[in-house]
């Protein structure tokens, strides 16, 4: 599975997230143990009260996806981390691309129970 990743300021399932996301349904539709954490960020900009509620923001799009394609709520968490995991050297003031801002406006599953 592939990280999505999401437009500056936004928190819609943009198509190429879509198609990883439906991966996601298959998988667990094929593995109903599976219960999983998305976990959800944004880049360094904007304060970080308001990029926490955009994780968060994101993170609920992505679950509220696979809900809505047969998957039980209870087995998916959401998590909103804002930007306090970065995985680039973009922090608050740092001059950087917009491709290196996008790799940290993303989605990231991970298998917590099975």
């Amino acid at each position: 599975m592939e990280n999505i990743y999401y437009d500056f300021d936004k928190s819609n399932i943009r198509p190429d997230a879509a198609v990883e996301l439906d991966k996601l349904v298959k998988i667990m539709k094929d593995n109903p143990t599976i219960w999983i954490e998305l976990g959800s960020h944004t880049d360094s900009r904007g304060n970080d009260q308001y990029n926490q509620w955009l994780s968060q923001r994101r993170a609920n799009s992505a679950v509220q996806y696979i809900i809505d394609r047969g998957i039980g709520k209870n087995r998916i968490t959401a998590k909103g981390y804002g930007e306090s995991k970065l995985l680039n050297h973009c922090f608050n003031g740092v001059q950087c691309s917009e491709s290196a801002h996008q790799l940290n406006r993303r989605t990231e599953f991970k298998i917590v129970k099975q």
